[in-house]
């Protein structure tokens, strides 16, 4: 269903089945150029100090239908990082031409007639590691047997009732949380 890695380049994982942040730096930033992200709205945090990576990681191999219980996958982002989506994420699903990934590190998705679904949803979100997230709250899910997705668009609400996120949780999809570029903004801590 998903082609997912089970190892980054290096092979090195931590032990839950993430990959491993890079060691002192990363992308050239240190721990003191960490970002907060806060709601754009409210100026509440809605993350502790984070550092970017070069880009999001692929999702960890996670083989949910072995599961001894239902849950997320192992998280796309390590803890403390953050990457930047360069593709569309999230609603709008529209009709495609061809076949092919709904968005980034899903599999395929298809309407009620069998044609294939792409997202047309924003560029730039901030993926982060949901466990990294502070004071957010699940708005709605999109159907799902355990978690939520993001086909419904951004399902977290921030304190003031901000949307400000898409949280995707569900067992045979990446655990990640997109923080939304228009809602959101970083400070430095």
């Amino acid at each position: 269903m998903h082609d997912h890695r089970d190892r980054e380049e290096d092979g090195s994982k931590s032990e839950h089945g993430q990959a491993a942040p890079p060691t002192g730096t990363t992308d050239g930033v240190t721990e003191a150029e960490a970002v907060v992200f806060v709601c754009a709205t409210c100026g509440a945090a809605l993350t502790g100090p984070l550092t970017r990576l070069p880009a999001v990681p692929e999702a960890p191999y996670y083989a949910w239908w072995d599961a001894d219980e239902p849950g997320p996958s192992p998280a796309t982002v390590p803890s403390g990082c953050y990457a930047i989506e360069t593709e569309p994420y999230g609603a709008p699903l529209v009709v495609a031409q061809v076949p092919g990934p709904v968005m980034p590190r899903h599999g395929g998705h298809w309407d009620v007639d069998g044609a294939p679904l792409v997202s047309q949803g924003p560029r730039g979100n901030i993926v982060i590691n949901p466990d990294d997230a502070r004071g957010l709250r699940l708005e709605h899910a999109s159907p799902a047997c355990c978690g939520a997705t993001p086909d419904g668009g951004m399902n977290q609400l921030c304190a003031c009732g901000t949307l400000v996120a898409t949280l995707c949780s569900d067992c045979c999809l990446p655990y990640e949380l997109h923080l939304s570029a228009d809602h959101v903004r970083k400070v430095r801590p």
